[in-house]
């Protein structure tokens, strides 16, 4: 599902800053860029995400403002490998000349700011952080759920409509079946009433057995009614909810291939039709 959620935690010197969005994903999968020094709390900062969250895509954001009189401190192993390479052409090509202060300076990396060091105010100031981000992204993303739950109940009061629907054709089954049966052997013997109407019967009772819908229909109601108890509960819906829509869409398929009634087949197909619109939603749920 869909979010957004920032955070900030400040200190007597220091102010932490947390931005964290989420897409869907059928799967958790976290990433977080941050500062260098703070990558040994990375497993930390993920648990506590995953505490919080079960699904999508997530990218989250650490910053740190440090005060303005922030100290700058050289770093000298990059200064040795300057001075080491400049050596180095000096010696292979036979250029002239030395590196001076303001050549130096202007060299990436040579200068850095001072590390904030990870103690444990650092450290809470971050928790502190993502846990008002991951506030503010779950009440965003119930508002979202709101919505989608709203969707989804009208689709499926749309699927159950059709399903009664279907149920009423249902009973014209077994008369259209021996119509069309006796159309075809009075066709081939040339006279109806030189049918055994026991035989007619057998058949016709064969092929209405084969193409009864009850069951599927039936089916389609309990999962109906399953979908709407599993929305009502608050945690780890998406999986199940995955495992429904697959339910319904194959009981709607079974309609479509048992029948050759118009009305059931196009039915069925609307209802195909509204559990893929569903499908698309579920994917957006936890």
């Amino acid at each position: 599902m869909t979010g957004f959620g920032s955070g900030a935690s400040s200190k007597e010197d220091f102010t932490v800053r947390v931005e964290i969005k989420t897409v869907n994903n059928k799967f958790l999968d976290i990433n977080i860029k941050m500062p260098a020094e703070f990558q040994s709390i990375e497993n930390g900062i993920k648990r506590q995400i995953t505490n919080r969250l079960k699904r999508g895509r997530v990218d989250a954001y650490l910053s740190i403002d440090l005060p303005a009189d922030s100290s700058l401190e050289i770093d000298r192993g990059v200064i040795t490998s300057y001075l080491d390479a400049f050596k180095a052409i000096k010696s292979e090509f036979g250029i002239g000349g030395e590196p001076d202060i303001n050549m130096i300076a202007r060299l990436p990396n040579v200068f850095r700011v001072k590390r904030t060091e990870l103690s444990d105010s650092v450290t809470e100031a971050i928790e502190n952080a993502f846990g008002l981000a991951l506030d503010e992204l779950e009440q965003m993303r119930r508002v979202e759920g709101g919505h989608l739950r709203a969707d989804i109940e009208r689709r499926l009061e749309s699927i159950e409509k059709s399903v009664a629907i279907i149920e009423g054709e249902t009973s014209k089954v077994t008369e259209e079946h021996r119509k069309r049966l006796g159309k075809k052997i009075s066709d081939a013997i040339g006279s109806v009433g030189e049918l055994d109407p026991g035989r007619l019967a057998q058949e016709v009772a064969y092929l209405a057995d084969r193409s009864d819908i009850s069951e599927e229909t039936a089916r389609l109601r309990a999962h109906i009614g399953q979908y709407r108890l599993i929305m009502k509960e608050d945690e780890e819906l998406g999986k199940r909810l995955d495992f429904l829509t697959q339910e319904l869409n194959r009981e709607a398929n079974t309609i479509t291939s048992k029948t050759g009634n118009l009305t059931v087949k196009g039915l069925a197909l609307e209802i195909k039709s509204e559990i893929e619109k569903i499908r698309e939603q579920i994917q957006n749920v936890e």
